[in-house]
């Protein structure tokens, strides 16, 4: 049993309203338990959300909004439900500032991809939980 970002397995969860169904991950779903998750969500954000990226230690709105504890609350959340059922392994969305796996946007949302991870994969990681993406299915 894995954690999944929600977006991965269709869900319409995204800040845009939409998924990102991911053919190889839904097929990985037929196979194996993977549960759906959603951290923006789980952190009391609303669907849809304007878009919003890391800088340094915050996360913030296109528009200049701090949504940091939304996102750490989220991630949080995330963090529990790995606990409760003993997971291990998560697929999270690559690039995504909740979900990001060794790659994130920079913050100036001008498309710009840096080294990072985000903030839920950050407190996955810091407990143990393997963190892959959507992009290292194989």
């Amino acid at each position: 049993m894995k954690l999944c970002s929600a977006c991965l397995l269709g869900v319409n969860c995204r800040y845009d309203g939409q998924s990102k169904q991911n053919k190889k991950v839904i097929n990985l779903a037929k196979r194996e338990p993977l549960i759906p998750i959603c951290p923006e969500q789980l952190g009391g954000l609303p669907t849809p959300r304007e878009p919003a990226e890391q800088k340094r230690e915050k996360v913030i709105t296109k528009q200049g909004l701090d949504v940091t504890d939304n996102f750490k609350q989220g991630a949080e959340q995330v963090l529990r439900l790995a606990k409760l059922f003993g997971i291990k392994e998560a697929i999270l969305k690559q690039r995504s500032p909740s979900c990001g796996v060794g790659q994130i946007y920079d913050g100036t949302f001008s498309g710009k991809i840096i080294s990072g991870d985000g903030v839920t994969t950050t407190l996955l990681k810091e407990n143990g939980v393997r963190v892959s993406s959507e992009e290292d299915l194989k």
